[in-house]
């Protein structure tokens, strides 16, 4: 298995440590949550067999937590490596 690394952006305003405790409650215990001017941010290093797998087991442990997602982002590096492989 590979870890795929990739962050989730979240619709909420502000990162609080209940909600941090939700999310790892919820499986997310691959993951460094924070947010920095608004922005709430949920950075995974997911091992799985494709990033496929990775992102949508991440994404449906955030909704199962109660969360929205607004968007995801990949590393540079990380798009070059799905591309050339």
């Amino acid at each position: 298995m590979k870890t795929y690394s990739f962050s989730i952006i979240l619709s909420e305003a502000k990162m609080t440590e209940s909600m941090a405790d939700r999310l790892f409650d919820c499986g997310l215990d691959d993951c460094l949550p924070g947010s920095c001017h608004g922005v709430v941010t949920v950075h995974v290093d997911r091992e799985a067999d494709t990033m496929e797998v990775a992102v949508t087991s991440a994404v449906r442990q955030i909704l199962d937590a109660g969360y929205k997602v607004q968007r995801i982002e990949f590393d540079h590096d990380e798009v070059d490596s799905l591309l050339t492989s």
